[in-house]
């Protein structure tokens, strides 16, 4: 049987009568940008603070940022997402668990799914972090101790501003992941682009027309987020200590 191709069906009205099909991907656009950078908020901060804590001299610390990172690391994000959305509401006190349950469509679903992106990719920034750290000279925490600054102002002023420059190539690379995963909160109803891609294609059976738009419109965000990070990079570079380009010096001591 012959596919019948038909590039104006993202001009025809949706049948729910909201408009055109091409703004049923809009707003599945809007709901995948609002969860990636809101998980994203949630994955950086916890993740910088795990990984500053493994790279501590406080065992306890270390072992505390370890298990966090092998939890939410060894456990798939799909998963992950049906514990948060299923799971949690019923292990969190009554009131609690019914507030959730009852939370008005979409962020019924919207906020499980931040959660559950952010921590599980606060695992990965996490294990960035403390190899961002434990990269830097040895030279770099004891010149912090003979300044007399204290473990955390050393961290704050020394340690971390550096770390954070070696790992940004791979925070982008997190900062991509997590806007290509947020396809899977589709699990649990989130309206997002691929949902929406979804529905199209089952409303009006131009199954490669929607996913054509879908992988185009993910393609172009990840690299304005590639295109800005680059830009990042080059500010936030410290001249003599870290490069990007193929003639770049070597680490400072």
């Amino acid at each position: 049987m012959q596919y019948n191709w038909n590039w104006q069906i993202f001009w025809q009205p949706a049948p729910d009568g909201s408009g055109a099909y091409f703004g049923w991907l809009v707003w599945g656009l809007g709901w995948t940008v609002a969860t990636a950078l809101s998980a994203w908020i949630i994955a950086l901060a916890v993740g910088a603070v795990v990984g500053t804590l493994r790279t501590t001299p406080l065992n306890w610390m270390v072992r505390l940022g370890n298990t966090y990172v092998e939890f939410f690391r060894n456990i798939p994000l799909l998963v992950q997402m049906f514990l948060w959305y299923f799971v949690l509401p019923e292990l969190v006190p009554k009131a609690l668990g019914d507030a959730m349950k009852q939370m008005p469509p979409p962020w019924g679903s919207f906020v499980p799914a931040v959660l559950c992106l952010g921590f599980y990719t606060s695992a990965r920034i996490a294990e960035q972090v403390r190899a961002g750290i434990q990269s830097l000279p040895r030279g770099q925490r004891m010149a912090g101790t003979a300044l007399g600054l204290t473990l955390p102002q050393t961290y704050r002023h020394v340690l971390l501003p550096m770390a954070f420059r070696i790992v940004l190539p791979p925070l982008t690379s997190e900062f991509m992941n997590i806007i290509k995963n947020s396809a899977v909160a589709l699990t649990i109803g989130l309206m997002e682009l691929t949902a929406r891609a979804r529905s199209m294609q089952e409303f009006s059976f131009q199954v490669f027309e929607a996913f054509t738009a879908a992988t185009v419109i993910y393609i172009l965000v990840n690299i304005v987020v590639v295109l800005a990070m680059r830009v990042l990079e080059r500010r936030v570079q410290v001249p003599g200590f870290i490069g990007t380009g193929p003639a770049a010096p070597q680490a400072g001591h």
